[in-house]
């Protein structure tokens, strides 16, 4: 039995030379730098190309260059949909340029960030974008342009900051509810440098109300879990809470979960309010009343910073602070609403 190989292997940069009749230097070179070969011969690599099915190696071409055309991404887990809308906008500027995006988890744990970061930058990446609270050994430098997307308790030597206005949304969520007229308020919090930004926020609008709100998980995480213990924790002890804002929306969702489970409803007899406006938050099941981050803004001006950073060799250092906006949906109301007051 006969097997014609050439009809089952993927096409190379010699396959695409002889049908376009030119040599495989050209063709590398109209896959780098188009510009600089006639037209009639990029017409004839480029249909080369499409007939052939060619699709050009990453690898071949990073050896061939001094760039990999890559950016690494790392999030501080996947399980918290707020980097969704972060990847995207960051997407939406770095596909323009010929640039991907290689995304690492570093949950919580020990060396996790360290371990995330040395394994983009053993892929060469031409560039970091870090979402999760860097390491010690971090805090030194990455080594290449590197963007802090999110306020963090450190940030690395030499590394930019894009970040949502945590103070001012803390604060955003706060108006809201004293707007309703809610004065007995929880406030579900966690580590780590976002949470405390949207803490201080919250908690310095109420208390300068002269309103004490209660805080609870300051030194914990922003896990479901997390928002499910500490909510159970707040409305056994201080049952008389008319109002949760938590940290962010996945913590919210942990909130629901225990404020159902103790037969109360939302927003009838307490009011539940999240942060990032993530797709939980947007689904119609939940309709989750959320401080918006714009995430995808974040990353899309991480990603513009970044690129201006490789491009040109741009000084380090920029600051930028992204205004967030306040949606409103059904998981808040009056507390006058709550027939057991």
């Amino acid at each position: 039995m006969t097997h014609d190989r050439s009809k089952t292997r993927r096409p190379t940069i010699y396959d695409v030379a002889k049908q376009a009749g030119v040599s495989p230097s050209l063709v590398s070179l109209v896959l780098q730098n188009p510009v600089r070969v006639s037209e009639k011969r990029r017409e004839a690599v480029q249909a080369a190309i499409s007939e052939l099915g060619y699709r050009p190696s990453r690898a071949a071409t990073a050896l061939a260059s001094t760039r990999t055309k890559s950016v690494g991404l790392v999030i501080d887990d996947y399980r918290n949909l707020w980097f969704v809308d972060l990847l995207r906008g960051m997407e939406s500027v770095l596909t323009k340029d010929g640039y991907h995006v290689l995304l690492a988890d570093s949950r919580p744990g020990e060396n996790r960030i360290s371990d995330a970061v040395d394994g983009l930058l053993a892929m060469h990446i031409d560039g970091l974008v870090i979402a999760a609270e860097p390491s010690e050994s971090m805090l030194s430098g990455a080594g290449v342009p590197t963007v802090v997307a999110g306020w963090r308790s450190g940030l690395p030597a030499g590394a930019d900051l894009i970040t949502n206005d945590d103070d001012a949304g803390g604060a955003m969520a706060a108006d809201h509810l004293l707007g309703l007229g809610h004065t007995r308020i929880g406030h579900l919090s966690g580590s780590g440098g976002a949470a405390a930004h949207r803490r201080d926020g919250f908690t310095g609008r109420l208390r300068g109300e002269g309103i004490d709100v209660l805080v609870v998980g300051e030194s914990g995480g922003t896990s479901e879990e997390d928002g499910y213990g500490s909510a159970g924790w707040l409305l056994d002890h201080h049952p008389e809470t008319t109002a949760i804002f938590a940290a962010n929306d996945t913590m919210a969702l942990g909130a629901l979960g225990a404020i159902r489970e103790r037969g109360l409803a939302v927003p009838s007899q307490i009011s539940v309010v999240g942060y990032d406006n993530s797709t939980l938050a947007k689904s119609r099941y939940l309709e989750l009343t959320s401080v918006d981050n714009r995430s995808d803004v974040v990353g899309a001006d991480a990603a513009a910073t970044l690129l201006e950073r490789m491009g040109n060799g741009a000084s380090a250092g920029a600051r930028k602070l992204i205004e967030p906006v306040l949606v409103i949906r059904g998981t808040t109301a009056p507390p006058a609403a709550n027939p057991g007051q």
